[in-house]
């Protein structure tokens, strides 16, 4: 598949879960999608520098990333 269809596929992944993030007042920036499957994000608001900012990263966001594009190998944050 094409690396612009896969970033389009991940920028909507993004979208489903970012009112979930923005009701804690946080928010999430698609960043990069490297050539190796990976997807660069950065957590905005009250998400930048949470303590649980690593578990809403993997255990939230890269979940629901995952499994909308399992292509996808992981999702990190970059500041």
């Amino acid at each position: 598949m094409e690396k612009e269809q896969l970033k389009q596929r991940v920028l909507e992944a993004l979208d489903s879960i970012r009112p979930y993030l923005q009701s804690d007042g946080g928010d999430i920036v698609f960043v990069e999608l490297t050539d190796d499957l990976q997807v660069k994000v950065q957590l905005t608001g009250a998400c930048d520098g949470c303590p649980m900012s690593l578990q809403t990263l993997k255990g939230g966001v890269e979940m629901v990333v995952k499994q909308k594009v399992p292509e996808i190998l992981e999702v990190v944050a970059v500041k």
